[in-house]
């Protein structure tokens, strides 16, 4: 196979001569003399067959052709500069990527802050943040597609391997709409309701994102209509349109209340918070994965 008359030099003197405007800047910035550049050019050129720069005055002016060879060019050293990065990386002991799989339940922005913190410190790891439901999460981990996860509610699968930490609880509140037929008795301020009068009502329930193991879902009205959706932001709109009742985690709830959409429904038995956690495999020993853990460890609030 024969060599491709594009070199990494080649775009490295084009790039420089771009940037700095002339032949005799780049070659000072590239440790060069004027003759060497220019003969990489021209060489160029020919096995090309298309013209790279034109004069126009002192400066070095790209063609089309030639801006269309350094727009590209500068990507495939870009990449190479990453590709060197992420090998000394990983000689170093620290992976090129992290994958993470957050419950859709938790608020994600200190999530992200904290992933900002990590990303300031280690620039060249390169972090997958997919959003996932229930068990569908403790089985992203088990089947090895995600690193860690965070935000994974109890129970904590009975599985060797996987070291799992308590961050916080997530309290829930059964809201309806303002609009639903339940609204009107709801009226008392003290008024109750037993989760036996809830069956005659459509629940609206998140799909469990598991593939392989038995969905589940946490408080789900047993013996009620349900109308499945496939994320929490969903689950809200149809509640808040009134197609049903459900559970929200209070801090997504709490704006809707206090306008006025949605309305508490007070159980005469309120659900127990719930345990989150966050989990990862104990054969993942790199130090970005390490480093990350310690920086959201903090209780989520």
């Amino acid at each position: 196979m024969n060599s491709p008359p594009i070199s990494i030099e080649a775009l490295l003197v084009l790039d420089a001569i771009e940037y700095r405007g002339s032949y005799a800047a780049a070659a000072e910035q590239l440790d060069k003399v004027p003759s060497a550049l220019s003969y990489i050019v021209q060489k160029l050129e020919e096995q090309l067959n298309v013209t790279i720069f034109v004069r126009q005055g002192r400066r070095a002016v790209l063609t089309p052709a030639g801006k269309h060879l350094l727009v590209e060019g500068r990507k495939v050293l870009y990449a190479i500069n990453s590709l060197s990065e992420q090998t000394q990386t990983i000689a170093n002991g620290w992976e090129p990527k992290i994958r993470i799989a957050c419950d859709s339940i938790i608020d994600i922005n200190p999530i992200f802050a904290g992933i900002q913190g990590f990303l300031i410190e280690h620039e060249s790891i390169e972090i997958d943040v997919q959003e996932e439901v229930m068990n569908g999460t403790w089985e992203a981990l088990i089947d090895d597609r995600v690193d860690l996860v965070i935000g994974a509610p109890a129970p904590v699968p009975n599985q060797k391997g996987i070291r799992a930490i308590k961050i916080g609880e997530l309290d829930s509140v059964l809201v309806v709409s303002k609009f639903h037929e339940l609204a009107a008795k709801l009226s008392g301020v003290n008024s109750s309701i037993q989760a036996s009068d809830l069956t005659k009502y459509r629940s609206i329930v998140v799909h469990d994102s598991s593939q392989n193991e038995i969905p589940w879902s946490v408080n789900m009205i047993e013996g009620s209509q349900h109308f499945f959706v496939s994320s929490i932001t969903q689950k809200i709109s149809a509640i808040v349109a009134g197609i049903g009742i459900g559970h929200l985690p209070k801090y997504m709830a709490q704006h809707y209340i206090d306008s006025g959409q949605l309305l508490v429904i007070k159980l005469a038995e309120q659900p127990a918070p719930q345990d989150l956690f966050m989990a990862w495999k104990l054969t993942n020993k790199g130090k970005g994965l390490n480093k990350l853990i310690t920086i959201l460890s903090n209780p989520i609030k």
